[in-house]
């Protein structure tokens, strides 16, 4: 109720105050004030007021967007004209009412606009309720949309995972007397060979190609499952093509909501592989802890054969022996050399012999086993050399390198007694990582023998690489043959893999690192027995350390037969003790290399700091790789058991002023 007329106000209030709250204002912009704070049903509106008259206020009204469509009743005592009322409708009066205004009048055109405003905002809010629950069921249905659109691409990632796994879900009826699953999830055929079609057309599939051996094992599991509700076992199974893998087969018992047992739910997972890989490190730490006993055992014989050999070459040249004693002195020797050539094979198999690399030439290594083999393959087995491409020089021992091929290819040989012919393949190849265990990333020459033979039994092939295990007759094999090969080439820094199936033959691979492009800056090795040029051309005077009584005594009776004098002593300490005090001044240094608180490397520097540039020779029956890699420069290696020309051959390269250490 707008009007300047404070009793007009009051009369009004006092008439329309039922009906709702009446805002009171007493000009127009008292009443634009109020428009702007609040919302209203009905706006009475006095003509003729001071400053902004009716017809102004009105006009504003209806100008603004939130105020344009509340209804409008002009209130007047004058201007009662046509004019004046055309003016106010045209203004956006809805109704124009001449003072004064009988109060049943008022009243009932105020109640018309009031119910229009209340049912107006009930259909706003009722229409506002509607529009949020259409737009909460619209959210409800996006939700629900992405929700399954999510469960649809997990369901896809988790059947993509485990189509991608060698692994299949089932489930299997809780008291099927027989394996039968009614559903399997994954790629059954990619590790079986067989579809689910398949196993439901032969109930008794599963228990027919089950492994013998495992048989009992899978039927005591199976009758645990019932009482523990759950299960886990591993066994062999024969795939569709005829090959048995690993499986391992675990279940869990499913109940319904009252408890009682439904079906098992399971899984069925292929660990082939990682049995094979199990299989190969269990193989390859045995056979490491072979070549550790081995070495050892290598080292007491070769220090008891040092003693027996050089016993007997003194013998042989202090003794006048008869005919027949000299023939089992010579008989003794010939015992004693072939058990020092076992050893070299035991070494060989430790991977503790001492090696020379050198670059080798694919074509002079053929030639040189081809000539080696003329005369002991025999006329039924050709020898087949195949050469792909340009292959670069090997690097390693070439002797222990043709002798491994030998005795490849005379295995290969033994394969078939019938005839047949031997391949050797020869290639470039690089190596990724663990392509071949414990070979490193890098180029290789790969050399491959390869027969159509007999074949080695799967039971025996793991056996193959122990020391004195053969599938020969007796009397035919040393069983140190594949060992040998075995230990140079992991020495070599290479690595060896036999492949071999009954019926269809073996095939043998070396892999050996390619020669690097500068590889003479290498140790030399004094064990030769070829003569030199230069010999130590007057006695001297030899510092002899060793702490095994008799190879000492040996080898100093050795020493005083090439016309040198020998001060013995039993360790390095001594002998330091000696050098140091001076009395025992010498031309050269000759020690053990294994001897107990300091070895005979260290002895020999510790040596040098008292006398710089001595000349030194380390003799030893066990000279690992490590121990070689850390000689002090210009020390020669002699290994024992040695002859007299070689321990000559040693004193003349250490002895050599090119060869001492300043």
């Amino acid at each position: 109720m707008v009007d300047d007329d404070e009793r007009n106000l009051l009369a009004v209030a006092t008439v329309l105050e039922d009906l709702g709250e009446v805002v009171l204002a007493r000009s127009g912009e008292e009443a634009l004030r109020h428009l702007l704070r609040g919302e209203f049903a009905v706006i009475l509106l006095d003509v003729y007021m001071p400053g902004m008259d009716g017809y102004e206020t009105a006009q504003i009204i209806r100008s603004r967007h939130q105020t344009k469509g509340i209804p409008i009743v002009f209130l007047s005592a004058v201007n009662k004209e046509t004019e004046h009322l055309l003016r106010g409708y045209s203004m956006g009066a809805v109704d124009y009412v001449f003072k004064p205004v009988d109060p049943v009048v008022l009243r009932s055109k105020v109640t018309v606009f009031v119910d229009l405003f209340a049912k107006t905002k009930e259909i706003e809010r009722k229409a506002a309720q509607e529009q949020a629950l259409l737009d909460a069921t619209i959210r409800a249905n996006a939700e629900r949309l992405k929700a399954e659109q999510e469960l649809r691409r997990a369901e896809q990632r988790q059947a993509a995972i485990i189509q991608s796994l060698p692994m299949v879900l089932y489930l299997e009826p809780y008291d099927s007397e027989r394996r039968w699953p009614h559903y399997v999830s994954g790629d059954l055929r990619a590790i079986t060979g067989f579809s689910f079609e398949d196993v439901q057309k032969q109930p008794d599939i599963w228990s027919e190609r089950l492994h013998p051996d495992d048989r009992d094992t899978v039927d005591a599991a199976l009758g645990m499952r019932r009482e523990s509700g759950r299960s886990s076992v591993e066994y062999r199974w024969q795939c569709a093509d005829g090959t048995y893998r690993h499986f391992l087969d675990q279940a869990v018992l499913l109940k319904d909501s009252d408890g009682r047992p439904l079906e098992f739910a399971g899984t069925l997972t292929d660990v082939t592989e990682q049995r094979s890989l199990e299989m190969k490190l269990v193989q390859a730490q045995k056979m490491d802890a072979i070549g550790k006993l081995t070495g050892g055992i290598a080292h007491d014989f070769n220090n008891l054969l040092a003693a027996v050999i050089g016993g007997l070459g003194l013998i042989e040249k202090r003794a006048n022996l008869a005919e027949g004693e000299a023939r089992i002195l010579g008989m003794t020797k010939r015992a004693a050399e072939q058990g020092s050539e076992l050893v070299r094979r035991l070494l060989a198999f430790a991977r503790k012999q001492a090696l020379e690399p050198r670059p080798i030439g694919i074509a002079a290594l053929r030639n040189a086993v081809s000539d080696l083999l003329t005369h002991t393959l025999g006329g039924l087995v050709d020898l087949d050399w195949r050469v792909e491409g340009e292959v670069p020089d090997a690097f390693a021992d070439q002797a222990q390198l043709e002798l491994a091929l030998v005795n490849l290819i005379i295995n290969a040989r033994d394969a078939m007694p019938g005839g047949g012919t031997v391949t050797v393949s020869i290639e470039s190849r690089r190596a990724a990582e663990e392509e071949l265990p414990g070979l490193a990333a890098g180029e290789y020459v790969r050399i491959c023998v390869s027969d159509t033979g007999s074949g080695i039994a799967p039971e025996h092939l793991e056996k193959v690489l122990e020391p004195f295990f053969t599938t020969k007759d007796v009397g035919k094999g040393s069983g140190l043959g594949l060992p040998m090969v075995y230990g140079f080439a992991k020495q070599s820094n290479g690595a060896f893999r036999i492949d071999s199936s009954l019926g269809r033959g073996t095939a043998a691979e070396l892999w050996i690192p390619r020669a690097p492009y500068d590889a003479s800056d290498q140790p030399y090795d004094a064990t030769t027995d070829e003569p030199l040029g230069e010999r130590a051309t007057r006695p001297l005077k030899i510092l002899l350390v060793d702490d095994h009584p008799e190879v000492r005594t040996t080898t100093a009776a050795m020493l005083e037969e090439l016309g040198h004098s020998v001060v013995e002593v039993a360790n390095g300490k001594e002998a330091l003790t000696a050098l140091q005090n001076g009395s025992s001044r010498c031309d050269l240094l000759i020690s053990d290399y294994a001897m107990p608180h300091l070895s005979g490397t260290e002895f020999v520097r510790r040596a040098r700091e008292l006398h710089p540039g001595i000349p030194a020779l380390i003799i030893t029956g066990y000279a690992e790789t490590e121990a070689v890699a850390d000689l002090p420069k210009k020390v020669g290696i002699l290994l024992k058991p040695f002859r007299p020309r070689a321990l000559e051959n040693a004193i003349a390269r250490a002895c050599n002023p090119a060869a001492v250490a300043t």
